[in-house]
């Protein structure tokens, strides 16, 4: 089978357990991220990947070959460090030649080379400047053309964009994603930037509690989650108790009830935890209630640019909603609300 194959794959520090039982098949020529929060196992995941690290247990095959205890110097992979690790004695020409000049390339390969990954990263004309004279977002670019100097099997990064300020971060979240296109390099990012992760990737690896919690493409991972871990983690989102009355309806803590048809076949009367995301709600002027619609009180407001965030306690549940300002209807603290909650919107959280 063709791609990156990890089975069973643990990693033990003694009697602390870093990464457990870990199952996954990336396909050829996808980025893939390893999403999850801090201490979860995904830079161990990662570097055991890259051979910098032992397997404590399990396999890591690529292309059918197994590489768990092929020196990380042997497996042709490309790595991009979190500090980037350039050379800062070298210019930008030579950081990138590096890899080629300790494989014994000639030094017209090694230029020819150079030249045209400098062209690929729009750098050309820095070929001889000093890394030390660099932006942050031109280092980066540069650390990536020296990981992919050698035409590695795969490209590995350890959130290569933490250093950089917010709005470099998403210009270079594009360029990166773009520059994998264009090569169509199997690509494995780690990170805990849930925006990051939703911009960038093909399918989505989400880590906690140092074990695989979901795999999916990103709309999936949101719209679906897997359970409340996955749910919590990814975006922002309502997550209440409610306790199942059959035919399809739930009851909220204040006595209310609303429809969720994806409760249909659970038995009455479980205890079970919903999630509804903030942007699915919808506020308007005070209506008796109905249906999935229910009187609530504002209790914060802010507005943002771009959306406004409003929380309304209703039935018990204190709701958040997102919206535009064309969709705002001036709402303020203290203020009654209606806040509609397509049955559609509301997901059962698996345990």
């Amino acid at each position: 089978m063709t791609g990156l194959i990890l089975e069973n794959v643990e990693k033990h520090y003694g009697t602390a357990c870093a990464v457990k039982d870990v199952n996954l098949h990336l396909p050829e020529g996808k980025l893939v991220c390893f999403l999850g929060p801090s201490g979860c196992g995904k830079t161990t995941l990662l570097r055991m990947i890259a051979g910098l690290e032992t397997l404590s247990a399990g396999e890591i095959r690529l292309d059918g070959e197994d590489i768990g205890q092929t020196p990380a110097h042997l497996r042709n992979f490309g790595m991009v460090f979190q500090s980037l690790a350039l050379f800062p004695h070298m210019s930008v020409g030579e950081n990138i030649a590096y890899p080629l000049k300790l494989r014994g390339v000639g030094k017209a390969e090694q230029q020819a080379r150079m030249v045209e990954l400098l062209q690929l990263i729009q750098l050309r004309e820095m070929i001889d400047r000093p890394v030390s004279k660099l932006s942050g977002g031109q280092r980066q670019r540069v650390a990536i053309a020296r990981a992919i100097a050698a035409r590695p099997k795969l490209l590995l990064l350890d959130e290569p964009l933490s250093a950089l300020d917010a709005k470099l971060r998403e210009s270079m979240q594009v360029e990166i994603r773009q520059l994998q296109q264009r090569l169509n390099i199997t690509t494995i990012m780690v990170t805990h930037d849930q925006r990051e992760a939703m911009t960038m990737a093909d399918i989505v690896v989400v880590l906690g509690e140092h074990r695989v919690q979901q795999v999916g493409t990103p709309i999936e991972i949101y719209r679906h989650p897997a359970n409340e871990f996955v749910a919590d983690f990814i975006g922002s989102g309502n997550i209440f108790a409610a306790t199942v009355l059959g035919g399809g309806r739930v009851g909220l803590a204040g006595g209310e009830s609303i429809e969720v048809p994806s409760c249909v076949n659970v038995e009455a009367g479980k205890q079970v935890r919903m999630l509804v995301r903030p942007e699915d709600l919808q506020l308007s002027a005070p209506a008796a209630t109905a249906g999935n619609r229910l009187l609530g009180t504002v209790t914060f407001v802010r507005d943002i640019g771009s959306t406004i965030e409003t929380i309304v306690e209703c039935s018990g549940v204190a709701f958040t909603a997102l919206s535009t300002p064309c969709q705002g209807i001036g709402l303020g603290v203290g203020q009654a609300v209606s806040v509609t909650i397509p049955a559609e919107a509301c997901r059962l959280l698996g345990a």
